[in-house]
């Protein structure tokens, strides 16, 4: 061989050897792919690490950088800039960029923030017809949202906020039909928004803020399916925008909205968070937005409203921030506002309220400023000379007479309506709600919402974990860190490296199956994240040696310690009190409601029980076993040899009408509650109804008979027989006569509502429902 010829082969061998990425699993274009996309973006720190040597696939996430990859292709793409950070030179090229990203077409998720990204959005974005998911916030973006944006057909979160695009939201978003998240916040969008939105009915998430548009928004009452509404610093108005009646949020601040509050907005039982400041609005303000079963946070400041305050209004316990300052507002604060002040934020100045400071107008100054915009008549107004005054005041005395005549009556027929509220059971706010969404519905907002609340939380993001890191967890899993065994392989416990505490539960697999079999799994998996939950935190693969495929399969969720709600009820000494337990109850709904909508799709069925009902430290109510198809799937054998794998007590298997299966066990639990008596066999639970079907007809002291004697005495009678009702119906033998978990949640916050406006329970009026009344017990293990 000559020379020549020698360093030729040297040559080629380097390049295969150094200069080839080691892909593994990844196709080598793709890998080359992303070493360009690292070139056009100058090399960010970010992505410092990226060589010809590196595994994307199986590197570590972390906030700022994720590569997800599925049959020897990326599919998922996470890359955060820092903050602020400057525009790519003058050299970046959009286009070429969106070239390169092109040639990863499997792309579902494409993030990409804070990297300095430049120029309009090229039309070559349609190649990445997968796209599910696309993030480009806090970039330098601009132009408008071009056409090819809306074929992307599978699109369903679009986010691009904090840019520079302008002109008006395009009419063809409708073609977006799967739709769940729209977030344009802060760029200079303007003109009104297009009446195509109405069609938009998988959008749950529509955050607009901080931008230029104008003129009233179109009918958004379709949208049944709308959770959060973010119009805020805009020039909006004046109609206040038509909604559906399960939003959560609705934010439309320092806008021009005008005119008063809607009627329907005091059934808008799901309601959290209403921000109407710095408007136009004028007219009566609404009392009963106070006592909404679901809102914590209320701001009407910077407007004009009127009417008169009294200290015996009602308001939800967990209402924590209370702005009504900048109004016209007269009376007295109630006294729901001014307890447990360590824990609330009220804000009130700038009224006429009869208050010891120097905050407050006189009366006389809500009067004028009321005739002055033409809330009050003032008609006479118009007469000349000196009758002016007389006249005027006339007029005043007239309209405050009507106004207390008014205000008596009202008084009159709500202590009536009240008494008759205490009668008779609630009404059913809703009635066997449809949980069908679209199959493709996978960026559901509420579970994008729930993350960003865990976050906050401190509860770290799902990851991989290492054999070596949970074998150090557990001492080599060792006997002293197993919890339990059963049906669902073994539970561990283990302590990382950090300190923090874990639950590991370990699956042995089939020979036959590798880790690609599981990748449906773990995605579900990974979004099983909500304070309702003991969440899941990451997963880890053992394999065969032999063939690769998976031997054993590990999930790690967070520790729970502080006992189940069984021994929070039933042991002396850590019994709840009544108000304590029924915000546990609403609690468990609430996991139910997120098992069963708040991901796509949905977790049915899933064998609950008083003893996989965990609480923490201060009281939370998580629910430790849920129907996951990866566990189902390694009993199959077992159901197939003629083995049972549900335990719930519901009458007539569990095959149909999974959507009640899960209200009918949380009757059994509801029922154990209120007793206090743990319920082992199905021949007590129908006992146990009997008694309860009877004791709801009776009357005072005979009604209590089943209830536990602790707490007996700490309830009101309207407050016990609401929950006792609901109770029954849940256990309901006849699967569609079962409320829906929407009806189960509004009934129950009702009653702890009722329970609060007794005040006959010391302890619920000096302490919150949440706080801990006992040390933290023993961790009791996940069925």
């Amino acid at each position: 061989m000559s020379p020549g010829s020698y360093i030729t082969c040297l040559l080629t061998l380097f390049v295969v050897l150094v200069l080839v990425p080691n892909t593994h699993e990844l196709q080598l274009s793709q890998a080359w792919s992303l070493l360009g996309i690292q070139r056009l973006v100058n090399y960010p720190s970010v992505l410092s690490n990226w060589s010809t040597n590196t595994d994307f696939c199986n590197a570590d996430p972390n906030p700022y950088l994720t590569v997800v990859c599925y049959e020897e292709s990326v599919t998922q793409l996470h890359i955060r800039g820092s903050e602020n950070s400057p525009p790519l030179p003058r050299s970046f090229s959009i286009d070429s960029f969106f070239t390169t990203l092109s040639r990863l077409p499997n792309l579902t998720v494409l993030s990409l923030t804070s990297l300095g990204l430049w120029g309009p959005l090229p039309a070559k974005i349609s190649r990445l017809s997968s796209l599910e998911i696309v993030n480009m916030s806090s970039n330098y973006l601009y132009g408008t949202i071009i056409q090819q944006v809306f074929s992307l057909n599978n699109l369903q979160t679009l986010i691009l906020d904090h840019n520079m695009f302008s002109g008006r939201v395009p009419d063809a978003i409708s073609k977006l039909h799967l739709l769940a998240v729209l977030s344009l916040r802060n760029n200079t969008f303007s003109g009104p928004l297009p009446k195509s939105f109405s069609v938009l009915e998988s959008l749950r998430v529509l955050v607009l803020s901080s931008n230029s548009l104008s003129g009233d928004l179109p009918d958004l009452s379709r949208l049944t399916n709308l959770q959060v509404l973010n119009l805020e610093n805009n020039y909006l108005g004046p109609n206040f925008p038509r909604l559906g009646r399960k939003v959560a949020s609705i934010m439309l601040s320092k806008n021009m909205f005008g005119g008063g509050l809607p009627a329907n907005l005091s059934s808008y039982y799901l309601l959290e968070q209403l921000d109407v400041s710095f408007n136009r609005f004028v007219g009566p303000f609404l009392p009963s937005l106070l006592s909404l079963p679901s809102i914590r946070y209320l701001n009407i400041a910077g407007n004009r409203f009127t009417g008169m305050l009294f200290q015996n209004m009602t308001c939800n316990d967990d209402l924590m921030f209370v702005d009504l300052s900048s109004n016209l507002l007269s009376g007295k604060l109630p006294t729901c506002l001014t307890s447990d002040s360590k824990n609330k934020v009220v804000l009130y100045s700038s009224n006429c309220l009869k208050i010891k400071d120097h905050s407050q107008h006189p009366s006389s100054f809500c009067q004028t400023q009321a005739l002055a915009v033409g809330i009050l008549p003032h008609k006479e107004m118009r007469v000349s000379g000196g009758r002016t005054a007389m006249v005027v005041g006339a007029a005043t005395g007239i309209v405050v007479s009507v106004f207390l005549l008014g205000l008596a009556v009202f008084s009159v027929l709500r202590k009536i309506n009240i008494k008759r509220a205490m009668k008779k059971p609630p009404r059913r706010i809703v009635e066997h709600a449809s949980n069908g969404y679209p199959p493709k519905l996978l960026a559901d907002a509420r579970y994008i919402y729930q993350t960003m609340k865990l976050g906050a939380l401190g509860i770290p993001s799902y990851r991989s974990f290492s054999l070596e890191e949970l074998e150090a967890a557990t001492n080599n899993f060792e006997t002293s860190s197993l919890m339990g065994e059963g049906s669902h392989g073994q539970l561990y416990r283990g302590e990382l490296k950090d300190g923090s505490l874990v639950a590991i539960r370990c699956l042995k697999l089939k020979k036959s199956q590798n880790s690609q079999n599981f990748n449906h799994h773990i995605e579900l998996i990974s979004k099983l994240r909500y304070h309702h939950l003991v969440s899941a935190l990451g997963h880890c693969f053992e394999y065969h040696p032999d063939d690769s495929s998976v031997s054993r399969l590990f999930l790690i969720f967070e520790y729970v310690t502080n006992g189940t709600l069984r021994s929070n009820i039933s042991v002396e000494g850590h019994k709840l009190t009544w108000i304590q337990r029924i915000s546990t109850a609403i609690g468990v709904v609430k996991g139910i409601q997120f098992l069963h909508g708040g991901i796509i799709p949905g977790l049915f069925a899933n064998d609950l029980k008083i003893t996989n009902i965990l609480l923490d430290q201060n009281l939370t109510a998580k629910i430790s076993s849920y129907n996951l198809p990866v566990l189902a799937e390694n009993m199959k054998a077992m159901v197939l040899a003629g083995s049972s794998s549900s335990g719930s007590n519901e009458p007539g298997g569990r095959t149909k009408h999974l959507d009640t299966i899960d209200i009918y066990d949380f009757g059994v639990i509801l029922l154990e509650i209120v007793s206090g008596r743990p319920i082992i066999s199905t021949n007590e639970l129908a006992i146990m109804k009997d008694e309860l079907q009877e004791n709801i007809v009776a009357d005072g002291t005979a009604r209590r008979s089943i209830v536990d004697p602790i707490i007996s005495r700490q309830c009101c009678d309207e407050s016990l027989k609401v929950v006792m009702e609901i109770c029954l119906r849940c256990l309901s033998e006849e699967p569609t006569q079962r409320p829906s978990v929407e009806d189960v949640l509004w009934n129950l916050k009702f009653a702890a509502q009722v329970q609060e406006s007794w005040r006959g329970d010391s302890q619920s009026s000096e302490e919150s429902p949440l706080s801990p009344s006992q040390p933290p017990q023993s961790p009791i293990i996940l069925n």
